[in-house]
């Protein structure tokens, strides 16, 4: 069974391109816009866009407050009572636990340098949160490999490469399909 179209489908195909007209072929190219031509939202949409965000911000930072307090409370208990024995239970929650409480730790962090370095985009409370949970889970990461003896200092630096990468991604993503 052939793969090649037939001559007469090529030859109808051909024709049909020479006969079309230079303004079809000029409408069917795509058109350059810079951002200065791209409809603008109303400066009274843009300040209730930005409420809504800096509305998300509180609230995740709330949510920060409770995580890393419950977080590190849940640690202690877990962690100093010297009768403990090391369970694969208290491994998971341990683990858990750590999680929660970086990620909550992080986040009064993110939020400064993200408003700081932002350059005028404002950050989502879901992006704050994000972030949080990348620090959470490095901090993890480096925990387990440091259990089962497998961390070095080059493994950590290659991790939080990744990490970061894998964030700038996202955001470069993220900031095309913003309304501001």
């Amino acid at each position: 069974m052939s793969t090649t179209p037939n001559e007469p489908e090529v030859e109808a195909l051909t024709e049909a391109a020479e006969a079309a007209s230079p303004d079809a072929v000029a409408e069917a190219m795509p058109v350059e816009t810079s951002e200065a031509e791209l409809p603008q939202p109303s400066p009274a949409a843009r300040a209730v866009a930005r409420r809504r965000i800096r509305a998300d911000q509180r609230g995740v930072m709330t949510a920060a407050v409770l995580m890393a307090a419950g977080g590190w409370l849940g640690l202690y208990v877990m962690i100093f009572p010297l009768n403990a024995v090391p369970l694969a239970l208290y491994r998971w929650l341990f683990f858990i636990l750590l999680n929660i409480a970086i990620t909550g730790t992080a986040l009064p962090f993110l939020w400064y340098l993200n408003n700081r370095f932002s350059g005028g985009h404002p950050v989502m409370g879901g992006t704050l949160l994000r972030e949080g949970m990348w620090c959470g889970l490095y901090c993890i990461t480096l925990a387990w490999l440091q259990m089962i003896r497998a961390f070095n200092p080059a493994l950590a630096f290659f991790l939080a490469l990744i990490f970061i990468a894998i964030e700038i991604f996202l955001r470069i993503r993220e900031r095309q399909n913003l309304p501001i």
